[in-house]
Protein backbone atom coordinates (compact mmCIF):
# COMPACT_ATOMS: atom_id res chain seq x y z
CA UNK A 1 0.00 0.00 0.00
CA UNK A 2 1.33 3.02 -1.20
CA UNK A 3 0.65 6.81 -0.28
CA UNK A 4 -0.37 7.90 -2.99
CA UNK A 5 -3.22 6.91 -5.70
CA UNK A 6 -2.23 4.42 -7.97
CA UNK A 7 -1.18 6.99 -11.68
CA UNK A 8 -3.47 6.96 -14.28
CA UNK A 9 -6.19 4.30 -13.35
CA UNK A 10 -9.17 3.81 -15.69
CA UNK A 11 -11.87 2.92 -13.89
CA UNK A 12 -14.08 -0.57 -15.50
CA UNK A 13 -17.00 0.40 -17.21
CA UNK A 14 -20.22 -0.25 -16.22
CA UNK A 15 -20.87 -3.86 -15.82
CA UNK A 16 -17.65 -4.62 -16.34
CA UNK A 17 -15.84 -5.72 -12.53
CA UNK A 18 -12.87 -6.67 -11.70
CA UNK A 19 -12.83 -10.28 -10.92
CA UNK A 20 -14.78 -13.60 -10.40
CA UNK A 21 -15.14 -12.34 -6.55
CA UNK A 22 -16.06 -8.88 -7.18
CA UNK A 23 -18.91 -9.24 -9.34
CA UNK A 24 -20.36 -12.37 -7.09
CA UNK A 25 -20.18 -9.87 -4.44
CA UNK A 26 -21.84 -7.42 -6.46
CA UNK A 27 -24.28 -10.16 -7.55
CA UNK A 28 -25.49 -10.85 -3.97
CA UNK A 29 -25.32 -7.41 -3.07
CA UNK A 30 -27.83 -6.80 -5.81
CA UNK A 31 -30.02 -9.60 -4.50
CA UNK A 32 -29.87 -8.52 -1.03
CA UNK A 33 -31.27 -4.98 -2.29
CA UNK A 34 -34.49 -7.04 -3.65
CA UNK A 35 -34.47 -9.26 -0.71
CA UNK A 36 -34.86 -6.43 1.26
CA UNK A 37 -37.14 -4.21 -0.88
CA UNK A 38 -39.31 -7.63 -0.98
CA UNK A 39 -39.00 -7.06 2.87
CA UNK A 40 -40.18 -4.02 2.84
CA UNK A 41 -43.27 -4.89 0.63
CA UNK A 42 -43.81 -7.43 2.57
CA UNK A 43 -44.42 -5.14 5.75
CA UNK A 44 -46.49 -3.06 3.98
CA UNK A 45 -49.11 -5.57 3.13
CA UNK A 46 -49.18 -7.04 6.64
CA UNK A 47 -49.51 -3.44 8.44
CA UNK A 48 -52.57 -3.30 5.74
CA UNK A 49 -54.17 -6.25 6.73
CA UNK A 50 -53.64 -5.67 9.92
CA UNK A 51 -55.57 -2.28 9.96
CA UNK A 52 -58.29 -3.88 8.20
CA UNK A 53 -58.91 -7.13 10.34
CA UNK A 54 -58.20 -5.07 13.48
CA UNK A 55 -60.75 -2.28 12.61
CA UNK A 56 -62.85 -3.71 9.92
CA UNK A 57 -63.34 -6.90 11.15
CA UNK A 58 -62.93 -5.82 14.98
CA UNK A 59 -60.85 -9.02 15.70
CA UNK A 60 -57.43 -8.47 17.79
CA UNK A 61 -53.66 -9.14 15.84
CA UNK A 62 -51.52 -11.70 17.24
CA UNK A 63 -48.51 -11.76 14.93
CA UNK A 64 -48.62 -8.83 12.75
CA UNK A 65 -46.76 -6.22 14.42
CA UNK A 66 -43.79 -8.42 15.31
CA UNK A 67 -43.88 -9.59 11.79
CA UNK A 68 -43.62 -5.77 10.57
CA UNK A 69 -40.99 -5.28 13.06
CA UNK A 70 -38.90 -8.05 12.34
CA UNK A 71 -39.43 -7.31 8.33
CA UNK A 72 -38.01 -3.78 8.87
CA UNK A 73 -35.27 -5.03 10.57
CA UNK A 74 -34.09 -8.01 8.06
CA UNK A 75 -34.64 -5.65 5.50
CA UNK A 76 -31.94 -3.12 7.07
CA UNK A 77 -29.51 -5.79 7.60
CA UNK A 78 -29.90 -7.73 4.53
CA UNK A 79 -30.40 -4.13 2.28
CA UNK A 80 -27.25 -2.68 3.61
CA UNK A 81 -24.51 -4.51 1.31
CA UNK A 82 -26.62 -2.99 -1.39
CA UNK A 83 -26.84 0.36 0.28
CA UNK A 84 -22.70 0.23 0.57
CA UNK A 85 -22.58 -0.80 -3.49
CA UNK A 86 -24.67 1.90 -4.60
CA UNK A 87 -23.04 4.35 -2.37
CA UNK A 88 -26.70 5.36 -0.93
CA UNK A 89 -25.66 5.82 2.25
CA UNK A 90 -24.90 9.17 4.16
CA UNK A 91 -21.78 10.56 3.17
CA UNK A 92 -19.87 13.64 4.66
CA UNK A 93 -17.42 14.49 1.73
CA UNK A 94 -16.72 17.95 3.11
CA UNK A 95 -13.23 17.35 4.43
CA UNK A 96 -12.11 14.65 0.85
CA UNK A 97 -13.18 17.85 -0.97
CA UNK A 98 -10.43 20.18 0.63
CA UNK A 99 -7.47 17.52 0.46
CA UNK A 100 -4.94 17.15 -2.42
CA UNK A 101 -5.49 13.69 -4.40
CA UNK A 102 -2.66 12.08 -2.51
CA UNK A 103 -4.45 13.19 1.03
CA UNK A 104 -7.67 12.24 -0.46
CA UNK A 105 -6.55 8.38 -1.04
CA UNK A 106 -5.09 7.97 2.21
CA UNK A 107 -8.19 9.23 3.95
CA UNK A 108 -9.83 6.69 1.60
CA UNK A 109 -8.28 4.07 2.40
CA UNK A 110 -8.04 4.51 6.43
CA UNK A 111 -11.70 4.77 6.06
CA UNK A 112 -12.07 1.65 3.89
CA UNK A 113 -10.12 -0.13 6.43
CA UNK A 114 -12.03 1.02 9.16
CA UNK A 115 -15.28 0.18 7.66
CA UNK A 116 -14.11 -3.38 7.07
CA UNK A 117 -12.87 -3.74 10.91
CA UNK A 118 -16.64 -1.90 11.80
CA UNK A 119 -18.86 -4.53 9.89
CA UNK A 120 -16.44 -8.00 10.81
CA UNK A 121 -16.49 -6.87 14.26
CA UNK A 122 -20.34 -6.49 14.46
CA UNK A 123 -20.85 -9.75 12.21
CA UNK A 124 -19.19 -11.68 14.49
CA UNK A 125 -20.98 -10.04 17.71
CA UNK A 126 -24.09 -10.56 15.72
CA UNK A 127 -23.21 -14.08 15.18
CA UNK A 128 -22.48 -14.99 18.82
CA UNK A 129 -25.96 -12.94 19.77
CA UNK A 130 -27.91 -15.06 16.93
CA UNK A 131 -26.66 -18.17 17.94
CA UNK A 132 -27.25 -17.97 22.10
CA UNK A 133 -30.74 -17.21 20.26
CA UNK A 134 -30.74 -20.31 18.47
CA UNK A 135 -28.96 -22.24 21.05
CA UNK A 136 -31.27 -21.49 23.40
CA UNK A 137 -34.33 -21.43 21.72
CA UNK A 138 -35.80 -18.01 22.27
CA UNK A 139 -38.87 -16.88 21.70
CA UNK A 140 -40.19 -13.58 21.76
CA UNK A 141 -42.28 -12.43 24.82
CA UNK A 142 -45.38 -11.85 22.52
CA UNK A 143 -48.99 -14.21 22.40
CA UNK A 144 -46.84 -15.20 18.44
CA UNK A 145 -44.08 -16.93 20.19
CA UNK A 146 -41.71 -15.91 17.43
CA UNK A 147 -38.09 -18.15 17.40
CA UNK A 148 -36.04 -15.40 17.42
CA UNK A 149 -33.23 -16.84 15.82
CA UNK A 150 -34.96 -16.46 12.57
CA UNK A 151 -35.18 -12.80 12.78
CA UNK A 152 -32.10 -12.63 14.53
CA UNK A 153 -30.10 -14.04 11.85
CA UNK A 154 -30.34 -11.21 9.37
CA UNK A 155 -27.80 -9.19 11.49
CA UNK A 156 -24.56 -11.77 11.42
CA UNK A 157 -25.23 -12.49 7.22
CA UNK A 158 -25.86 -8.34 6.78
CA UNK A 159 -23.05 -7.38 8.08
CA UNK A 160 -20.86 -10.36 7.18
CA UNK A 161 -21.95 -9.59 3.62
CA UNK A 162 -21.21 -5.60 3.55
CA UNK A 163 -17.67 -6.62 5.12
CA UNK A 164 -17.39 -8.49 1.25
CA UNK A 165 -19.02 -5.86 0.12
CA UNK A 166 -16.47 -3.38 1.84
CA UNK A 167 -13.16 -5.58 0.86
CA UNK A 168 -14.36 -5.84 -2.79
CA UNK A 169 -14.49 -1.83 -2.70
CA UNK A 170 -11.06 -1.61 -0.74
CA UNK A 171 -9.44 -3.30 -3.52
CA UNK A 172 -11.96 -1.51 -6.16
CA UNK A 173 -10.04 1.84 -4.65
CA UNK A 174 -6.37 0.22 -4.21
CA UNK A 175 -6.31 -0.76 -7.92
CA UNK A 176 -7.48 2.55 -9.00
CA UNK A 177 -10.84 1.27 -10.77
CA UNK A 178 -12.72 3.32 -8.12
CA UNK A 179 -11.73 7.25 -7.34
CA UNK A 180 -11.27 8.38 -3.23
CA UNK A 181 -14.46 9.19 -2.11
CA UNK A 182 -16.14 8.93 -5.92
CA UNK A 183 -14.41 12.03 -6.58
CA UNK A 184 -12.60 11.88 -9.84
CA UNK A 185 -11.49 15.30 -10.80
CA UNK A 186 -9.48 17.46 -7.89
CA UNK A 187 -11.89 19.83 -6.14
CA UNK A 188 -10.55 22.57 -3.74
Amino acid sequence: MTGSPPAAAVPPPPGESSGAFARAVRGVSRLCGAVAAGLVVAAVLVVCQMVFVRYALGHSTIWQTDFTIYCLIGATFIGSPYVLMTRGHVNVDVIPQYLGAAARYRLAVFAQLVTIAFALVLAVLAFRFWHEAWSQNWVSDTMWRARLWIPYATMPVGMGLVALQAIVDFADLLAGREPPFGMREERR
